[in-house]
């Protein structure tokens, strides 16, 4: 019998990639069976289910950093997705680790996050029962909450590195293990090019001894993190020790510099009590919740409910309900000239 496309992709991942590498074949399957896709490896579909979800849509209206940005040039949440992807691949590619699900679970890692970034998330955790953390939402949003309640059904490894992308146990995957890596790459250097636009910050205001070490632009650092990433891996994913230390120094560096930085920040607190108002309102009055969120109410409770909801909002869908539910319509006619 003549091998399917499926079947013949699964084949050059035994002869290209290395002993260390997640094959398709020995995935631990999926939540629930479903037979084979006659032509892609089970990440491979796990891949494009990601990226025709609607929640991978949103992403593209959900704040990184910088708070409800003007301008076309900040990043948002979409943006750093697609930049730990190209990471994570370039660096998965030269360990001969497998790229597809590699690309899957850096294009599902962020799929949970609030609206208004951290602030938004930090805000649910703090009301929520039980804690909110994006991350547990992400594979919530994968398992649970697409597709009209089915969830994507993706595999064990993607769904795996997905859950364990930042802080706490490592994923169980080398290509899950790469994301987090990447994952940090991507946001601290492109927030040092987000804060240079905004004026916060200067490539020159980088400690010397940082820029000596890992390169004096975006590019040449991501180049020197990717190169000792790539060198330096072979049982787990790490750097070069006196490359990690910079790295760490530039992270102590931005969180001093930009993260805490009021002028960041200074709507965050705003972004804060928005959220948490909108979750307490849901929560009191769960019958104006959206009609899907019933069921979740009966299963799991009306908190839950609430996350789910908010938690899915873009940065300008929240804006509209809050301003719906809490400011009077007469005064958004109000001149700005009058406040």
């Amino acid at each position: 019998m003549e091998k399917s496309l499926r079947e013949l992709a699964m084949e050059r991942e035994r002869q290209i990639l290395s002993d260390k590498a997640a094959l398709s074949i020995n995935s631990k399957g999926r939540l629930r069976y479903e037979d084979e896709c006659p032509v892609r490896t089970a990440f491979q579909r796990d891949r494009d289910r990601i990226i025709h979800s609607s929640s991978f849509r949103r992403l593209k209206h959900k704040t990184q950093v910088f708070l409800s940005p003007e301008g076309d040039y900040y990043r948002t949440r979409l943006t750093h997705t697609l930049e730990v992807s190209q990471i994570a691949r370039t660096i998965s590619g030269a360990l001969r680790l497998n790229e597809c699900l590699t690309e899957a679970i850096a294009l599902g890692h962020d799929l949970g996050h609030t609206p208004f970034g951290h602030a938004g998330e930090r805000a649910l955790n703090e009301i929520a029962e039980g804690g909110f953390a994006h991350y547990k939402q992400s594979l919530r949003v994968v398992d649970v909450l697409e597709k009209d309640g089915k969830g994507l059904n993706l595999t064990w490894e993607v769904r795996n590195g997905i859950e364990r992308h930042t802080n706490g146990e490592q994923a169980a995957t080398l290509e899950g293990r790469i994301v987090r890596l990447a994952d940090k790459i991507a946001y601290i250097n492109h927030d040092i090019d987000d804060a240079t636009i905004a004026g916060i910050m200067s490539e020159d205001d980088i400690p010397l001894a940082i820029r000596h070490e890992l390169g004096t632009s975006k590019s040449a650092r991501i180049n020197t993190l990717v190169l000792s990433c790539i060198e330096n891996s072979e049982d787990d994913i790490q750097l070069e020790s006196g490359i990690k230390q910079a790295f760490d120094e530039l992270h102590t560096f931005m969180f001093a510099r930009v993260y805490t930085n009021p002028a960041c920040k200074s709507e965050e607190r705003k972004a804060v009590d928005m959220i948490q108002r909108l979750y307490y309102h849901y929560t009191k009055k769960p019958e104006n919740l959206p009609a899907q969120f019933k069921e979740t109410i009966e299963r799991d409770g009306i908190g839950t409910a609430a996350c789910d909801f908010i938690a899915g909002m873009t940065d300008r869908y929240a804006v509209r309900i809050f301003n719906h539910l809490y400011v009077p319509k007469a005064w958004s006619e109000i001149n700005d000239s009058f406040l």
